[in-house]
């Protein structure tokens, strides 16, 4: 077992996928940053002053009782809330992230893909005969329009 972990570190794809791992997460803050803080705030304005990261709903207050202006004060309190605004958030975080992960993979499988060869072409089925210069099934022996031997 531990000469088949070594053998697959030493593969050149385990650095392929720590970088990629790297390089996603790191992508995946900037989405998040970007929705946060450039996205939705237009957006949340644009309904009136909203601010997505603290719409929630409260199912059980805490100590003290609400209303509470923001999720970390509920939360802060003890509140058992349901917070649609984050989880509005995230799900567009996903779609950003999904939208650019679905755009890097066709680019590459256009840059990577290789055309399909032509086809061979086919064998042909006819030829013309020497004399009459009609078109004549390739193993005739003897041309059906002048009669001549072919062999």
């Amino acid at each position: 077992m531990w000469k088949d972990f070594k053998d697959f570190i030493r593969r050149g794809n385990v650095m392929d996928m720590a970088v990629g791992i790297v390089m996603g997460a790191a992508f995946g803050a900037v989405v998040k940053s970007f929705v946060n803080h450039v996205l939705m705030p237009p957006i949340g304005l644009a309904l009136g002053k909203v601010d997505f990261q603290n719409i929630m709903t409260v199912l059980k207050a805490g100590d003290p009782p609400g209303p509470y202006a923001s999720l970390a004060q509920a939360q802060k309190a003890g509140a058992v809330v349901i917070a649609w605004g984050a989880f509005l958030n995230t799900v567009i975080n996903f779609l950003i992230i999904a939208l650019a992960v679905f755009v890097a993979v066709r680019y590459y499988k256009k840059v990577t893909e290789k055309p399909e060869p032509a086809p061979a072409p086919a064998e042909p089925t006819t030829k013309e005969c020497p004399y009459c210069h009609m078109e004549i099934p390739i193993k005739a022996v003897r041309c059906p329009y002048c009669t001549a031997d072919l062999s």
